[in-house]
C-alpha cells in the first residue's frame, strides 16, 4: 500500500494525494452481500438534524459485514479484497468451504488464496477469529466483541490495532489504539492482526469539491453566527464572544468531560487521559 500524488495541473490538485490501492483485487462487489441505503444526513428518525454540517455526497451501496464470525470450524478461502466507501479500511471476500460467501473487515497483510477460520483452537494467523482465552498475551487483535455473541465492535478503523495485554479468570485486559486499558469477558471473540489501509490518515484531500464528495458539508465556527443561532454569535467586527467556548446550547466544549456511560466505568482500567 503506498500513496499516490498528482501533477500539479490545477490547484486542486496540487496538494492532492489518494491511496493507490494496490492490495485491491476486485472492482465490484458481490451482488448478493450489498444494499442500497439512503444517507441520513445527519438526521434521526424524526427528521431533526442531530448532527451538524453533514448532507449530499457520492451515494453508495452498503455491504453487508460479517462482524459475528458465527461460522465456526468452517475454513474459508479469500477470494478477493475490496474497497468499500462505508468505511475507512478495505474488506475481503471469503468463500466458505460449505459455499457461503461473506464479507469481513481485511485485515493488513491478508492476501487472496489464503485461508482463515473462526475456531477456538485455530492458529494465531492475521485472519483469524478466536475467543480472548485462546489468544497468548501480547496478540495484536481487531474487531473485539464487548458482549459474547454479539459481534465487534472495537478497534473496526483503518490501521487500527490493539494488544491483549493479560487474563484474570474470566476477564481480559486489552489495550486499545487510544491508550486505554479495558476489561473484556474472555469469551468474548476477536480477530487476529491489525487492520488494512494504514495510510488512510496520511491522504489530503486537496480541494473543497472532494469533502463535499464524501457528504462533509462547510463547517462555520460559532463565533462567525448571529447570537439568535449560537451563544459566541454576534458582535461588531471579530470577536471571540466574550465567554468561555461552548455549544449551540450552552454546553462548556473545552475541559468539561461529558461522557456520560457511567454504566461501563467498571470495565475501564486505565484511561487514556490520566
Amino acid at each position: 500500500m503506498g500513496i499516490k500524488k498528482y501533477k500539479p495541473t490545477s490547484p486542486g490538485r496540487r496538494n492532492m494525494t489518494a491511496n493507490d490501492r494496490a492490495v485491491v483485487t476486485a472492482e465490484r462487489p458481490l451482488k448478493k452481500l450489498v444494499s442500497f441505503r439512503h444517507s441520513p444526513a445527519g438526521r434521526n428518525n424524526n427528521g431533526r438534524i442531530t448532527l451538524r454540517f453533514r448532507g449530499g455526497g457520492h451515494k453508495r451501496l452498503y455491504r453487508e459485514i460479517d462482524f459475528k464470525r458465527d461460522k465456526f470450524g468452517v475454513p474459508a478461502k479469500v477470494a478477493s479484497i475490496e474497497y468499500d466507501p462505508n468505511r475507512t479500511c478495505y474488506i475481503a471476500l471469503l468463500h466458505y468451504a460449505d459455499g457461503e460467501k461473506r464479507y469481513i473487515l481485511a485485515p493488513a497483510g491478508v492476501k487472496v488464496g489464503q485461508t482463515v477460520v473462526s475456531s477456538r483452537d485455530a492458529d494465531i494467523m492475521p485472519g483469524n477469529s478466536l475467543p480472548l482465552r485462546s489468544m497468548p498475551s501480547g496478540t495484536e487483535i481487531h474487531n473485539i466483541e464487548l458482549k459474547i455473541g454479539r459481534g465487534g465492535q472495537l478497534v473496526r478503523t483503518a490501521g487500527a490495532v490493539a494488544r491483549l495485554m493479560a487474563r484474570d479468570g474470566d476477564w481480559a485486559l486489552i489495550r486499545l489504539p487510544s491508550g486505554e486499558v479495558r476489561r473484556v469477558h474472555a469469551d468474548c471473540r476477536a480477530t487476529v492482526g491489525g487492520l488494512s489501509n494504514s495510510e488512510h490518515g496520511n491522504i489530503k484531500l486537496g480541494k473543497a469539491g472532494r469533502t463535499r464528495w464524501l457528504g462533509r458539508r462547510p463547517h462555520n465556527r460559532g463565533v462567525t453566527m448571529n447570537p439568535v443561532d449560537h451563544p459566541m454569535g454576534g458582535g461588531e467586527g471579530r470577536t471571540s464572544g466574550g465567554g468561555h467556548p461552548r455549544s449551540p446550547w450552552g454546553k462548556p466544549t473545552k475541559g468539561l468531560r461529558t461522557r456520560k456511560n457511567k454504566r461501563t466505568q467498571v470495565f475501564i482500567v486505565n484511561r487514556r487521559r490520566k
